[in-house]
């Protein structure tokens, strides 16, 4: 059962942060974003926010609810942000799970990455659980073709189940899009929280593994020339940050907490090199979970994380 109870779409709220004067000079988050409709997203591109209050997945996975109220955290985080560009930031509101039907909630947010991939925006999803990934994709999929997948994660979820859980979003995403278009990356992964049957499944889908120990023996150098390998073929990129990849110290409100983790400025390191090529279709940030958080610090380092990544790749120069 969802923990959130909301309409199945919310427009956009009204932000709120720290004022410190009218104008450019003094922006901020919540000053410069702007409501977007998601049935009419036709509008000068920019990027587009989009909630996903779900969590039905996580429970699916025996893991602790409270997921769905990551959107509404993670804008509260973002919105005294400064912000140093004149790009335009959107808000397309939220899409609400609702009781148990993620079914349904899952083909709303396709539907809505999908129509806001055509209008030019790079969405970034505030999830939600990790099952956020397989609607997102599959709106980004349908608009835009395969995508490279690169996953921020302690885990594979590449579980098979009978439903779809937030364990099973890219064996999903596999089965969606067939073997020759997978290409699916992971970054973080934790040996002893992945049994050797995910081990073998990722094998036989071709994943791209590196373990949390290989990220926490690299030196900047290293981490950064790994991204860029990653990111070599010309496909679009699908970025998706687990927040559980991060050390419980650095972020304790998320469903399943690291043992190990990889430290932020790792995972800052690799989600600015990746956002830079300029490449990026779709954004995913997932796993908060503010019941357990501690004044609110995984969701300030996501928000953080949103904030360097929007940066980035805005820092690409046209072409």
């Amino acid at each position: 059962m969802n923990s959130v109870d909301a309409p199945a779409y919310s427009p956009a709220p009204e932000w709120s942060g720290r004022s410190d004067g009218p104008g450019p000079e003094h922006a901020r988050w919540h000053s410069v974003i702007r409501p977007l409709d998601v049935a009419n997203p036709q509008a000068q591109p920019g990027v587009a926010l989009l909630g996903f209050a779900s969590d039905e997945g996580v429970a699916r996975n025996h893991g602790r609810p409270g997921a769905a109220e990551g959107p509404a955290a993670l804008r509260a985080a973002l919105g005294s942000l400064a912000v140093h560009h004149e790009h335009v930031l959107y808000d397309a509101g939220t899409i609400t799970t609702q009781g148990t039907d993620l079914e349904s909630s899952h083909e709303r947010l396709s539907d809505a990455v999908e129509a806001l991939s055509r209008a030019g925006h790079l969405p970034i999803i505030l999830g939600g659980g990790h099952e956020t990934a397989f609607g997102s994709h599959r709106g980004a999929f349908r608009a835009q073709g395969p995508l490279n997948i690169i996953n921020l994660d302690a885990h594979f979820d590449l579980r098979t189940a009978d439903v779809p859980t937030s364990g099973t979003p890219f064996k999903q995403i596999s089965e969606l899009v067939g073997p020759e278009d997978f290409a699916y990356s992971v970054l973080g992964i934790s040996r002893p929280n992945n049994t050797k049957v995910l081990f073998d499944e990722a094998a036989n889908l071709g994943v791209t593994i590196t373990l949390d120990e290989e990220l926490l023996a690299m030196t900047r150098d290293e981490l950064r020339s790994h991204a860029t390998q990653l990111c070599a073929d010309s496909s679009p990129i699908h970025l998706s940050i687990d927040l559980d990849v991060l050390p419980a110290a650095q972020a304790p409100g998320v469903s399943a907490p690291a043992g190990l983790g990889v430290d932020l400025r790792i995972i800052r390191d690799l989600a600015i090199t990746i956002a830079s090529t300029g490449r990026l279709a779709l954004v995913d940030v997932v796993e908060l979970n503010p019941s357990f958080d501690l004044d609110s610090r995984t969701a300030k380092l996501a928000a953080r994380l949103i904030d360097d990544i929007v940066n980035a790749h805005f820092s690409v120069p046209a072409v």
